[in-house]
């Protein structure tokens, strides 16, 4: 079984080509940070444009790399939301064409569950596993029961971790895309030099908080003497906003893990995906609770870690197999939870 890909949801263009024995036939992306980092973000009219302009071109290198035609492939998978929605239109759009041109069956994907399964594409483990689930726009915990079946156990209230990274380095002047920018500096600081919060660390549950540690970043900046802000202070208050997030992200976590053996006395992984995954210092302390628990953590390599469409393709791959299809008159969303049905958590404003 091969199904192509394709991923607009934020400010990476992709397509690529999966096989079903987790051979991953081409992965294209094209990134827009150039386009968006005079702005210090992501601008949702830019990134639509780009993914119009540069869409269709990735996915005739994507189809050329992997040596296949449209009559080769079994499926044509597309990130369907959540996302910035002009974007995610683009690709969707473009899938259904695909696929009724071809002949071939439609597969919308979550974004989210393209992160949740993308760790799958590497090894085939069993269901159910813990998922941690951090990016930009998302923190959550959920028990991944089977695909598209999820349980969140616990969620940001506030901002995202991902969000956090973002913000710090704007604060610091040091560039964007923020998180890898911060944990550069994080390496050649001092992480106990600025004493920081760890938003929620202590408390039952394992719901998350950043905007707290955001606010203390931006207050201990205020407070240093004007210009003040050298290469030093830089780098020693990106270390201790980063051991601060990770402090309060494995609180969080172990919490979350006892609440999953609870349940599944069985479960033996912990799954790490989505973007602010690819950070070295968190898989390292991650790596470390999960042992203490008796858990493998499992994390795909750090290039599917950031938005990329191997796992959509992916996505599509498990939900073709147990014949979940969509019609072409699906509707790309953008908010799609994984859970649903899950409560609103107390003191969490309107997030997906």
């Amino acid at each position: 079984m091969i199904v192509l890909g394709i991923e607009t949801s934020c400010d990476e263009t992709a397509a690529a080509v999966v096989s079903d024995d987790r051979t991953i036939l081409s992965d294209e992306v094209f990134s827009q940070l150039d386009d968006h980092r005079p702005y210090g973000g992501v601008v949702p009219e830019v990134a639509a444009r780009a993914h119009l302009q540069h869409l269709d071109g990735l996915i005739a290198r994507a189809m050329e790399t992997a040596k296949v035609d449209f009559g080769d492939l079994d499926g044509v998978a597309a990130t369907c939301g959540p996302g910035l929605i002009g974007g995610v239109i683009v690709g969707a759009t473009t899938a259904k064409a695909i696929a009724l041109a071809h002949d071939l069956p439609f597969i919308a994907v979550n974004h989210l569950e393209g992160h949740a399964l993308s760790a799958r594409l590497m090894d085939d483990f069993a269901f159910p596993y813990l998922l941690l689930l951090v990016s930009g726009g998302h923190c959550q915990l959920l028990t991944v029961n089977g695909v598209g079946d999820y349980t969140r156990l616990g969620t940001t209230i506030d901002d995202a971790l991902g969000e956090a990274f973002d913000k710090t380095a704007k604060m610091l002047g040091i560039g964007y895309p923020g998180g890898p920018a911060v944990e550069a500096a994080a390496a050649k600081g001092d992480g106990t030099r600025f004493k920081l919060p760890r938003p929620l660390k202590g408390r039952d549950g394992c719901h998350f908080s950043f905007s707290g540690l955001k606010a203390a970043v931006h207050r201990t900046v205020d407070g240093l003497p004007e210009g003040a802000l050298n290469e030093t202070d830089i780098n020693d208050l990106c270390a201790s906003f980063q051991v601060a997030a990770a402090d309060a992200l494995i609180d969080r976590c172990a919490n979350g893990i006892e609440m999953f053996k609870d349940t599944h006395p069985g479960g033996s992984t912990l799954v790490v995906a989505g973007g602010v995954a690819a950070n070295t210092y968190l898989r390292d302390r991650l790596q470390s609770l999960a042992e203490d628990y008796g858990l493998n953590l499992m994390a795909p390599p750090q290039r599917l870690c950031t938005d990329n469409a191997a796992m959509i393709a992916w996505a599509g791959i498990e939900r073709l197999q147990l014949g979940l299809t969509d019609g072409l008159d699906f509707k790309p969303r953008p908010r799609w939870p994984l859970d649903p049905e899950a409560p609103p958590a107390v003191g969490a404003g309107v997030k997906g």
